[in-house]
């Protein structure tokens, strides 16, 4: 079912213009009809909630693709509509500055990982300050826009398909841009339905991270 939904997802994309984000990566130079990234949006707006046409008006306001999650994040932390935190972007405001200005602070950002990141990934800085503070200070970690993207985007694919994140940071520092790895990760999940112990657990977590997020 979710195959037929993706496909008709990518005919209502093909209409309108892909804007790309780098984020510490290539640019994934999309075509108007590039598949993989229409169904990373698919993606995104199932696990949000929100119809694929809200997601074509945050693009066309020009929020970069993988920037989108990072609007709907804040905004759904701080209840407030997706227009109101890109106003804030809009105008200048970085990620972290925008969320501090709902009274979110970097904690939101955080993605729990079972074993060390590398010092050398995209990841590394991020986490080394999430782990050298005790929690009562995070809200003085600062980080920068590519972290922030680069966390939320993990956020929400590995809670999406219940899928391990310390593999998708070794994907993601590894060079492979999001919407690839939302590919790599869904047809994995067609082919074994992961049903390792690990993956059963983190599919648990997924489905009451997204009651949260509701």
């Amino acid at each position: 079912m979710r195959l037929v939904t993706v496909s008709l997802i990518i005919l209502m994309l093909a209409s309108a213009p892909l804007i790309e984000s780098n984020a510490g990566g290539t640019n994934p130079c999309a075509s108007r009809a590039d598949e993989p990234l229409s169904r990373f949006f698919f993606a995104i707006g199932d696990y949000y909630r929100i119809s694929q046409r809200e997601i074509i008006i945050i693009r066309e306001r020009g929020i970069p693709a993988y920037e989108i999650p990072v609007v709907l994040l804040i905004a759904k932390r701080a209840h407030v509509e997706p227009e109101i935190v890109m106003d804030f972007r809009l105008r200048g405001s970085t990620w972290l500055h925008a969320a501090l200005r709902f009274g979110l602070g970097p904690e939101i950002f955080y993605v729990p990982v079972g074993r060390v990141v590398a010092k050398d990934s995209l990841y590394g800085k991020a986490y080394s300050d999430y782990r050298h503070k005790p929690k009562k200070e995070w809200k003085k970690i600062v980080l920068n826009d590519d972290n922030i993207v680069n966390l939320v985007n993990l956020k929400l694919i590995s809670e999406y398909y219940g899928y391990p994140p310390e593999k998708i940071i070794k994907m993601r520092s590894g060079g492979k841009e999001f919407f690839s790895i939302n590919d790599e990760i869904r047809k994995e999940e067609a082919n074994t339905g992961y049903q390792g112990e690990e993956e059963i657990r983190a599919k648990s977590e997924r489905v009451q991270k997204k009651k949260e997020i509701e």
